[in-house]
């Protein structure tokens, strides 16, 4: 079975929106799939929860199928979104001096994909 880590740096909408489909797509081929919300695209947090934002279908998809890993711990904190992270539930990462580390997914024989 193909593995891949998303690892998802880019706060901007129209790269995210990439990230969910892909995600959704791999995930409907039968890939295990994991996103990790990283860096600037922390802020995005608390815009996606609203129903009314354009990605938020496409967010609670994603959620629902348990393809959100989860979210820097340090990033979220820094951003301002620490807590509309843990609202929604998201795992908060923090094995590498407060964020995620990629070489764990390696480990694991995932692809690390970046955004």
């Amino acid at each position: 079975m193909k593995k891949i880590a998303m690892f998802v740096f880019n706060g901007d909408p129209m790269c995210f929106i990439h990230v969910l489909l892909n995600a959704l797509d791999m995930k409907e081929k039968g890939w295990e799939v994991k996103v990790v919300i990283e860096g600037s695209a922390t802020k995005l947090i608390p815009e996606l929860a609203k129903a009314e934002n354009p990605l938020h279908q496409l967010w609670e998809k994603v959620k629902d199928a348990g393809l959100a890993d989860g979210v820097c711990k340090a990033c979220s904190n820094k951003m301002g979104t620490l807590e509309a992270a843990k609202e929604q539930s998201l795992q908060l990462l923090d094995e590498m001096s407060g964020h995620p580390s990629m070489a764990r997914y390696r480990e694991d024989n995932f692809e690390v994909v970046i955004f």
